[in-house]
């Protein structure tokens, strides 16, 4: 049901997503609304708590329709926890929903207000948590904001919100180093203690560290300084070598060779830092007192020396604290090698037998046994001739400990088993192959493939390289091998090589063009043949290397050969298969020397056009934007008539064709006959469009006439009749004569000058009108298909304010005429004081109202005692009538 489904989204999924907790709002709870008992049925849900005051009966049955619908929901098993909470809450909360019932509401608006305040409590709670957690650093996990949000019951958006109100970065700790990149570090970190450097990079670096450093998101000095690469270890291992021997330069030694390892710089500069940070947590140091460590002692820029400590205390945390914490992530995370490194620095002892061993002692026994195992795969590997075995032997080991030394650089240097086969296809002026790939199954194998002229590969190195499986641009003429090379890590099998094959192209772009009792051939022959031979019909034809041209009857179809001519390595011809081609020659087309072209009189739309048929060639029919250029009987190639001409869609009718050109041009009949057409007679035809969007309105003694006006059209020609026929005129009472005729022809400059068309019509007179284009065509003008419209008559009364009589008996005397005798229906007189013109009867007093006023007449009243200055207007009650005001200052005294 659309309740249930809404109070699910807005009340029940958030509520299980804060840890099955219900809402403390009552009003949320138990979607109450605040609809009048009146209501026949419960209010809808909306998800909004009610603005003011409770109604016991909308209250009593919405707290039975949300029951049932936990009742529902409780059939599956992610509600049932949170609606057993609610139900067992809802038998505390029940006694104020029945005094609510029985009329007394304010104990369920005492319980509102308290959850009320009991949600800003938790918020609060929740915020004081977040601030707690963030500590010195104000830096916290998703995880932590989640268990949070968890267990306070608040949605984790409202708490990221909080967060960044508070300035608390929610982040998750950067990755940092857990064993070192170069095994014997311990070494270096002793030598390093002896030379009293503060850290590796300060030993590297010496005197060009000017300033903080970042070493997270790769290593970077202040200022754009020194980088951690083999000029910098070039650098430093000079300065060391212009000093005396003694025990210092020995200990300078050990640094040295780690930093000529080969191991990564930054990581190991990382790592550095990161160990002694661990050190000095170790040694309980706080958090305030880690960042100055960082930031001050060992230099590292302010941001970076956040996120370290950080990342540091984080890391510890996740193992559940201390040394046992760390063994144990390191486990899970399968870094057994660092784990134990770690236990061993440590100096973690074996478990003792008898007494139960502490956590730290169990978790460097299983490191040390793990790592026991791995080795011994290592050197198993190591011993084992057959690679792939090798391989899964690594595999294997590298699943027991992630970090084992040498096990990877191994396993990427054990090459894979060959590919078994490849085959070779050449494909015009290209070369497909095809290939069983290799039958190792261990790691990610990828095949190379590389080409070579005259012999056959011997290595991956050895030729050219091709990027797939397809050669599109191989050595023509020569003989070719392909090797295809299979590939695991660093490590490549021997090649399997197929070939050799040579790639000889055919004559390319081969065109035949057929004439008059002739056929011309033309081609591009490849740079490498000798020559190309021509057969026709299985006899051969004399052709030059680029073409041909032979004397053939009209009226059949002749099929050729073209096929290209090559030497061998022992100077022999070898003719490649060639390209077959086929042409028909006829007779030239003649074309069409008398046309003409009426417009259909029942569809302006269709034109006809009537012309002998020539004897060779079909006839076509082609619009020309302007004059057709060619002259007539020119032949010309078809392309050029289909590029520079629209063809028409054309239907046969008796002596000619109809077509429907739609836009104005010149309609030229072409004669086609194979790839050539002759030009025709011609016909200018004009496009006359009616006029769309005819508006015609009335505007004082006028009629203003708007269009579209038609594309491409020069003038149209405007047509109207003023007033009704005779025996419509005298029925209504009109003059007996008979309606006014009149027409006009109108340019586009004008109109546009003008903004339309302007007719004089009289105010009180009928008019209906029509507009067409129009145009000239073969001397005689003619007008297209037009738009009419028509405008109604209306009858216009003139009225005029007279004041009249000495100051103390001023008279008011409006007087009034017409065209011809009526009566108004209802005539008001309106005072409006100010300087603002009355626009309605309502806007001011109304000084006189008169029914069935005649018109002409003259209505007389006593003028008002207003001071000035104020407007006097007239208004008429009256469909049939207008009222037209007289010059401003007759209305307006001042």
């Amino acid at each position: 049901m659309a309740f249930d489904e809404d109070y699910r989204r807005q009340v029940l999924e958030p509520a299980r997503a804060a840890g099955d907790r219900p809402p403390e709002d009552l009003r949320v709870r138990y979607a109450l609304d605040d609809r009048p008992s009146s209501s026949p049925h419960p209010p809808p849900f909306n998800g909004r708590a009610p603005l003011d005051g409770l109604d016991a009966a909308a209250v009593a049955a919405r707290v039975r329709e949300v029951r049932q619908c936990w009742r529902r929901a409780r059939g599956q098993l992610k509600y049932r926890k949170l609606i057993d909470r609610l139900e067992a809450e809802h038998r505390e909360l029940a006694p104020l929903f029945t005094a609510a019932e029985r009329g007394d509401p304010r104990p369920l608006e005492a319980r509102l207000r308290g959850g009320r305040e009991r949600a800003e409590r938790r918020l609060g709670e929740a915020r004081a948590r977040l601030a707690d957690a963030a500590g010195v650093l104000r830096m916290a996990t998703p995880a932590e904001v989640e268990a949070i949000a968890r267990t306070t019951g608040v949605r984790g958006g409202e708490l990221a919100e909080l967060a960044a109100a508070d300035g608390v970065e929610i982040r998750e700790p950067d990755p940092l180093p857990s064993a070192a990149p170069y095994p014997a570090y311990r070494k270096v970190r002793e030598s390093l203690d002896v030379l009293g450097g503060r850290h590796l990079a300060g030993f590297l670096f010496g005197a060009r560290l000017t300033g903080p450093m970042r070493v997270l998101d790769g290593f970077a000095a202040p200022g754009g300084g020194p980088r951690p690469d083999g000029d910098a270890v070039a650098a430093a291992g000079a300065e060391w070598a212009r000093r005396s021997r003694d025990t210092t330069t020995t200990h300078a030694d050990t640094v040295l060779a780690a930093l000529r390892s080969g191991a990564d710089l930054p990581a190991l500069l990382l790592f550095d830092i990161a160990d002694r940070l661990r050190e000095r947590l170790r040694e309980r140091a706080s958090e305030r007192a880690l960042l100055r460590y960082a930031a001050e002692e060992l230099g590292v820029e302010q941001g970076d020396a956040r996120r370290l400590v950080f990342a540091v205390v984080r890391e510890t945390d996740r193992g559940g604290g201390g040394l046992a914490g760390r063994l144990r992530a390191l486990l899970d995370s399968g870094d057994v090698h660092a784990a134990a490194g770690l236990a061993d620095a440590a100096r973690v002892p074996h478990p003792s037998p008898g007494a139960e061993p502490p956590e730290e002692e169990v978790l460097a026994a299983e490191a040390r046994h793990r790592l026991g195992t791995a080795l011994r795969l290592r050197e198993a590997a190591s011993a084992e001739p057959d690679p792939d075995r090798a391989h899964r032997l690594l595999a294997d080991a590298l699943r027991l400990v992630r970090d084992l030394p040498g096990a990877a650089a191994h396993q990427r240097r054990l090459p894979p088993r060959p590919v078994p086969a490849v085959h070779l296809d050449v494909d015009g002026a290209s070369v497909r192959l095809s290939w069983e790939d290799s039958p190792s199954t261990g790691g990610e194998v990828v095949h190379h493939v590389v080409r070579r002229a005259g012999r056959a590969p011997r290595d991956a190195r050895d030729g050219t390289a091709v990027g797939g499986a397809l050669d599109a641009r191989p050595p023509v003429n020569v003989p070719l091998y392909y090797g295809v090379v299979a590939v695991r890590g660093e490590a490549a099998a021997p090649p399997a090589v197929a070939g050799p094959v040579v790639v000889r192209p055919e004559p390319e772009e081969v065109e035949l063009t057929a004439g008059d009792g002739q056929v011309t051939g033309r081609w591009r022959c490849p740079a490498e043949a000798v020559r190309v031979v021509v057969a026709r019909d299985g006899r051969d034809v004399a052709a030059g290397r680029d073409g041909f041209r032979e004397r053939v009857p009209n009226g059949r179809t002749h099929h050729y050969r073209i096929a290209a001519v090559y030497l061998d390595a022992a100077g022999r011809e070898v003719v490649t298969d060639g390209v077959r081609a086929s042409a028909t020659p006829s007779a030239p087309p003649e074309p069409v020397f008398e046309l003409t072209a009426e417009t259909d009189a029942s569809d302006p739309g269709l034109v006809r056009a009537r012309f002998a048929p020539p004897a060779h060639g079909t006839v076509e029919l082609v619009l020309c934007p302007g004059p057709p250029p060619w002259p007539r009987s020119a032949l010309v190639p078809l392309e050029e008539v289909r590029r520079e001409t629209r063809r028409l869609a054309c239907a046969q009718t008796k002596g000619g064709l109809a077509v429907r050109p739609g836009s104005g041009g010149w309609l030229l009949a072409v004669t086609v006959a194979e790839g050539t057409a002759a030009i025709g007679a011609y016909h200018r035809h004009v496009n006359l469009p009616p006029p769309r969007r005819l508006v015609a309105e009335r505007r004082g003694a006028y009629v203003h006439v708007g269009f579209d006006w038609p594309p491409d059209v020069a003038e149209v020609d405007v047509a109207y009749r003023i007033g009704r026929d005779t025996g419509d005129a005298a029925r209504s009472g009109d003059s007996a004569h008979g309606p006014v005729r009149a027409a006009q022809s109108v340019t586009r400059a004008a109109y546009d000058t003008q903004g339309g068309i302007r007719l004089p019509v009289p105010e009180d007179a009928p008019v209906e009108l029509s507009v067409a284009a129009a145009g000239t065509v073969g001397g005689a003008r003619m007008t297209g298909p037009p738009a009419t419209a028509e405008v109604a008559a209306r009858t216009i009364v003139h009225y005029d304010v007279l004041r009249s009589g000495p100051p103390w008996r001023r008279t008011l005397t409006v007087r009034l005429h017409s065209s011809r005798p009526l009566r108004v229906a209802r005539l008001s007189l309106v005072l409006r004081a100010g300087r603002v013109m009355p626009q309605r009867a309502a806007d001011g007093e109304t000084l006189g109202t008169w029914d069935a006023v005649p018109v002409p007449g003259e209505l007389s009243l006593g003028a008002p005692s207003a001071s000035g200055p104020y407007w006097l207007r007239c208004f008429a009650d009256d469909d049939a009538v207008e009222l037209s005001d007289p010059p401003v200052r007759r209305l307006q005294v001042p």
